[in-house]
């Protein structure tokens, strides 16, 4: 197995978070270092061994997508920013192919869900209420079927180790504002579309993905954190997509579904990955990576 990075340990500067994947540190007043590392989170719980070399993909599928998007919203990232001028040589090495630079934004307080497909909790939503997160849905859909139109399903945002909770829009509204929920709606929908059309001409369905946001100074919204990757986003297959049968994925759904024949509650501390579902598993991700970005 490769080398991976579970934890960073940068002294030059400080560590302001430590989230379920990334760590960010300041970068004086106006920027923030993320660096994104190979831990893998699921059913909101940290597992104990990292998967090699998930932070880079991480890392260049977001920032492909942000620069594929910028016509539509600006992001958070600050190319012109030298980490040589904040950092030791032996951090900037730790730090190579996993870090984005990014302005300091004042982050909105949910995530924005996009479904296109039914499946996860929607489905379960689904057969219980005929709806999923409140928005009525056509009777006798079946697992894994595309909605008629991509919904948002927004969701309050957890702390780490917490289970993040469905919300209904008229929260975001009084969260936010209706004029930027109805912004965060709108521009989280288009990115979806334009994502799911062309990652569909390279073999892979988005079935469902979230984004999240922040504003400026000015309440300008800026896309932040990381953007249809396969950590933050359903991916499967276009070759093997079957509707009512649940599709085999490109992200970390083949760790949960190992995870769930295993006796474990889902809570800390979480399993020891076997060395051939890490191999596995990192494959998945490096080849969505190449699909989507040609790298």
């Amino acid at each position: 197995m490769n080398a991976a990075l579970q934890d960073s340990t940068l002294r030059s500067v400080p560590r302001v978070h430590r989230g379920k994947v990334r760590d960010i540190y300041a970068l004086g007043e106006r920027h923030l270092l993320i660096i994104t590392t190979d831990r893998l989170s699921a059913f909101d719980v940290i597992l104990p061994r990292p998967i090699p070399g998930k932070g880079a993909v991480l890392t260049a599928v977001t920032e492909f997508w942000m620069k594929r998007f910028t016509g539509i919203v600006p992001n958070h990232l600050a190319p012109e920013v030298r980490l040589a001028h904040y950092l030791k040589p032996d951090e900037l090495a730790q730090c190579a192919g996993r870090t984005a630079v990014a302005k300091k934004l004042k982050a909105l307080p949910i995530e924005a869900v996009v479904r296109g497909y039914l499946i996860g909790s929607g489905w379960k939503d689904y057969q219980k209420t005929g709806a999923v997160c409140g928005i009525a849905l056509p009777k006798g859909l079946a697992l894994a079927q595309q909605l008629p139109e991509a919904i948002f399903t927004p969701a309050d945002k957890a702390p780490v180790g917490q289970h993040d909770e469905n919300i209904a829009f008229a929260e975001v509204e009084k969260r936010l504002g209706a004029k930027l929920a109805a912004q965060v709606r709108d521009t989280s929908l288009r990115l979806y579309r334009e994502a799911a059309d062309y990652a569909r001409d390279r073999g892979i369905i988005i079935a469902d993905t979230k984004f999240e946001f922040g504003v400026d100074e000015s309440g300008k919204l800026h896309l932040i954190d990381e953007v249809l990757t396969p950590d933050s986003s359903r991916f499967w297959p276009a070759d093997t997509y079957r509707v009512g049968t649940s599709p085999p994925s490109f992200d970390k759904q083949f760790v949960r579904d190992y995870l769930e024949t295993l006796d474990w509650n889902k809570q800390a501390p979480g399993p020891m990955l076997p060395d051939d579902i890490l191999e596995k598993t990192a494959a998945k991700y490096r080849e969505a990576q190449r699909r989507l970005t040609g790298v």
